[in-house]
């Protein structure tokens, strides 16, 4: 047995196969650095800005610049395409370093303010929501399809360990050394993920054959933007997870990220290291979720996966959000965790195996454009709590996915639900 650059590894279904692959070894620390870096700056730019404006319309207008580049995704995909997903990948993280070093000299000069934070904020919005479609396109390209679920399971730690040991150090970083030090640290992530994504080997899988619907002719970069555009529309299994994702993004995620600080501020009356034990909770929930589908994800049915733990994360969320302390918040948001890795790692994996490779780098971008959805949802919970509470807006949003959850399993059932649909095979 034998570790390649192209992800030719003998088919088993261990744990720790996916590591077999060199550019795997190479891009999980990678995913690592860029996601506690995440992690890090949310939890001490959220709170700063909530702190300094007291105003939670300005910490979701903060949290919304995040996403705003989420438009641009599809084209980040399209680069990826056409010149190599860890090209791609490695200059937005180069980005991401420029961008902290720059507020990290002005927290060390004294000059930041709110303003500043929101402008640096919707310039890293732009690449930003592009990073988790990059990484999942990489690893779809590197990893052989009988080792793609423990792969996606092993990744998605990245991004749930930094919802644990990123949130709680960034929370206890800027308690303890103040915001300038705090940076350093964020900057550092940066630059050591930037390093390491660019070490590993680009390694692509042979492309197959190209079916009936994919258009693989490329004579603009709008040419293949609009052949990706057509191919999720013609094909019912993508189209039913876009609109799933989509939905997930406008309602569950606003209250599992943009909107814990309010949770920690205003209903615990807690400080930045509650809002860092909140956060890390679900991240500990999720990344337990990891643990288990690393070794027993090759025997789930990915669709109905999907959709079962959509609903255990709404209802996880609902059971939270009215709990009157801390403690006993803590471990619905962990369940609440577990849902939400369970379910996103399965429609990751759902949705590398139903495209086409030449496609990869597009739809994975389109997908991230539900990550626009945490837009809407962030500014009409920003503009509902003041007026009926935080518990109140999180049931009527709990209550209305659980219905659009019914719907969209009812009109793509035959996609979705049934047990010898593609999306269920094992």
């Amino acid at each position: 047995m034998t570790s390649t650059d192209t992800g030719t590894v003998p088919v088993r279904t261990a744990a720790l196969a996916p590591f077999s692959v060199r550019s795997f070894r190479f891009q999980w620390p990678a995913d690592i650095g860029a996601s506690w870096a995440f992690e890090m700056e949310t939890i001490i730019l959220g709170w700063y800005v909530l702190t300094e404006t007291k105003s939670v319309l300005m910490l979701t207008l903060f949290a919304s610049l995040q996403h705003m580049g989420t438009l641009l995704a599809p084209m980040f995909g399209v680069m990826g395409d056409r010149i190599g997903h860890r090209t791609v990948l490695g200059a937005m993280r180069a980005t991401y370093c420029v961008l902290a070093a720059t507020l990290m000299i002005l927290a060390y000069g004294g000059l930041l303010t709110p303003t500043y934070v929101l402008c640096i904020a919707g310039v890293m919005g732009l690449v930003r929501p592009s990073d988790i479609g990059m990484r999942n396109a990489l690893v779809g390209a590197t990893i052989p399809n009988t080792l793609l679920m423990g792969a996606m399971s092993i990744q998605r730690t990245t991004q749930d360990s930094a919802k644990v040991m990123g949130a709680l150090s960034g929370a206890g970083l800027v308690a303890a050394l103040g915001i300038g030090p705090a940076y350093s640290v964020v900057a550092g992530f940066y630059a050591a993920s930037a390093f390491l994504t660019w070490k590993g080997a680009d390694a692509r899988t042979a492309p197959r054959a190209p079916t009936a619907g994919a258009d693989i002719k490329r004579a603009s970069p709008l040419g293949d933007l609009r052949a990706g555009m057509a191919y999720v529309w013609n094909t019912p299994l993508l189209l039913a997870s876009m609109c799933f994702a989509f939905m997930l993004n406008c309602t569950a995620f606003p209250m599992m990220h943009g909107l814990m600080p309010v949770m920690a501020k205003q209903i615990y009356q807690t400080d930045q290291t509650g809002l860092g034990y909140l956060v890390a909770a679900g991240g500990l929930g999720a990344l337990v979720s990891s643990v288990i589908m690393s070794r027993i994800g090759h025997r789930v049915r990915p669709a109905r996966m999907v959709i079962i733990f959509s609903a255990g994360w709404y209802l996880g969320l609902m059971a939270f959000v009215n709990t009157p302390t801390l403690a006993i918040g803590i471990p619905f948001l962990m369940l609440a965790g577990l849902s939400q890795g369970l379910s996103q790692i399965a429609m990751a994996t759902m949705l590398i195996r139903a495209c086409e490779p030449q496609f990869r780098g597009r739809i994975m971008g389109i997908r991230m454009l539900a990550i626009y959805g945490n837009v809407p949802g962030l500014m009409l919970a920003g503009w509902l709590i003041p007026k009926l509470t935080y518990p109140v807006m999180a049931m009527l949003y709990g209550t209305g996915a659980l219905l659009l959850v019914v719907l969209i399993v009812w009109h793509w059932r035959e996609q979705l639900w049934r047990r010898d649909a593609a999306a269920n095979a094992r």
